[in-house]
């Protein structure tokens, strides 16, 4: 019984990360394509699954184009706002 426990284990984390792969947005899964993840995953389970919570898991902002800023959050934050009072 105590040698199933870990079996069991990797097999919920691999269907859990799968199930996020393919429920996550197009363009915000990190550092891999959504095939390279699956692929991962599923042929290395314990490893790729950890990896994919550590370094693949989409975050929660939107991706923004490469040097941008962020978006002001309120008037006061906003300089040009704030320079025509």
């Amino acid at each position: 019984m105590t040698r199933l426990v870990p079996l069991v284990l990797v097999l919920a984390l691999t269907v859990w990360c799968l199930v996020s792969i393919a429920q996550a947005p197009e363009g915000t899964l990190r550092n891999l394509p959504r095939w390279a993840w699956v692929l991962l995953v599923l042929l290395v389970p314990l490893v790729g699954g950890i990896a994919y919570v550590v370094a693949g898991r989409p975050t929660d902002q939107p991706p923004r184009p490469h040097g941008s800023r962020p978006a002001p959050r309120g008037p006061d934050d906003d300089e040009e706002f704030l320079r025509g009072l």
